[in-house]
């Protein structure tokens, strides 16, 4: 007997499973499956959209439609994951969405993994709430790997949880807006409940999830977010996690329902042009060819240190008070491959305002 978590929104969706499962179940060795999507940020990935099985070398398949992804495997360039290396320091295993197939398949995957698992408990995970969208709020990004998994679960023949953790914290859809929808508390994350992956923390690209552990930490206050800068709020309401009705969820979400009888990962995009006004990767795809054109930045201390102080203050102005490294390495014109150097070359000259994962902005200059 296991447990299956379905990541709902890929990237840091997987991680924050990863502390969900520990913090709801224990530690028993890690007998759940998390079932992702392989879907990171450009930078991690330079390529848009979502990875299919056939963009990885080393997958090892759990069922006919199902591979799990396990620490040796690797994309096949010039394609990124932070997948396996998740996998390596993760007691879990992860098993990979394929969205390729559109909705039909995920609900195929989905049927196939419970039937080979047998799970003594299945949870749909999203962070932030942006699955609870309708489809027209004009804060919506990102809807479409959420809106595939949960018309994917409302198929399946078997009983799912639905969990939103840290409302909110995506920007996708304010706190205050999700209030009504939610429903009881389940659980509130605390520090404790973070140990299990802080090693992940410490490199893993996802704002959401890191502000997840963030604010279970104790961190309040408003974090600038994202290439444009997007200010989330920091509260005592971050590291809550509720439970939602999936129906209700299924009834709300009309780009969920509209893709339920896809079969291709062509006409889920289609349909999410025609419900929301617009596809994530089209937004992916024309970022990718805008930063294929942007000059190269000396990383140093003497070149990045002043134009920091610069941002740091600009910040101040508009009463943030952390932001991401995502936010700083794009924010300072840095390319997706020196985002760690410039972590590191961060921390090292100024490890007081490192607030594990975040970066602290000094009230004074």
């Amino acid at each position: 007997m296991t447990r299956l978590i379905v990541a709902a929104g890929g990237g840091g969706d997987a991680v924050a499973a990863a502390m969900l499962d520990a913090a709801l179940y224990g530690d028993d060795n890690g007998r759940a499956v998390i079932l992702t999507y392989a879907w990171d940020r450009l930078l991690i990935d330079p390529v848009p959209g979502p990875r299919e099985p056939k963009n990885f070398t080393g997958l090892e398949p759990l069922t006919p439609a199902v591979w799990k992804v396990p620490a040796q495997a690797r994309p096949i360039a010039p394609a990124g994951s932070t997948l396996p290396r998740l996998a390596a320091e993760l007691p879990h295993t992860l098993a990979l969405i394929d969205p390729g197939h559109g909705a039909e398949g995920v609900t195929r995957q989905l049927e196939e993994l419970i039937n080979h698992l047998e799970p003594e408990s299945i949870d749909l995970l999203d962070v932030g709430g942006d699955l609870l969208a309708r489809g027209d709020e004009p804060t919506l990004r990102s809807p479409l790997a959420d809106a595939l998994t949960l018309a994917a679960c409302g198929q399946v023949n078997a009983p799912i949880r639905l969990l939103i953790a840290g409302p909110g914290l995506d920007g996708e859809l304010p706190a205050d807006d999700l209030r009504g929808v939610l429903g009881p508390l389940v659980h509130t994350l605390t520090a404790r409940g973070v140990e299990p992956v802080g090693s992940v923390l410490e490199w893993h690209p996802s704002e959401a999830t890191g502000m997840l552990a963030a604010t279970a930490r104790g961190v309040r206050g408003t974090c600038e977010v994202r290439d444009a800068g997007l200010p989330i709020p920091l509260t005592d309401e971050g590291p809550t996690i509720h439970e939602v009705d999936l129906d209700e969820a299924l009834s709300r979400n009309r780009l969920a329902r509209a893709i339920i009888t896809t079969a291709t990962l062509d006409e889920v995009e289609a349909l999410s042009r025609e419900v929301c006004g617009f596809s994530e990767i089209d937004y992916e795809r024309n970022k990718a060819l805008w930063l294929k054109e942007q000059p190269a930045v000396k990383l140093d201390a003497e070149a990045v240190l002043p134009r920091l102080d610069q941002f740091e203050a600009d910040a101040r102005s508009r009463g943030i008070t952390h932001t991401t490294f995502r936010r700083l390495t794009e924010a300072l014109s840095l390319s997706g491959t020196q985002r760690e150097a410039l972590r590191q070359l961060l921390i090292n000259n100024r490890p007081e305002q490192y607030t594990a994962p975040l970066w602290r902005i000094p009230a004074e200059a």
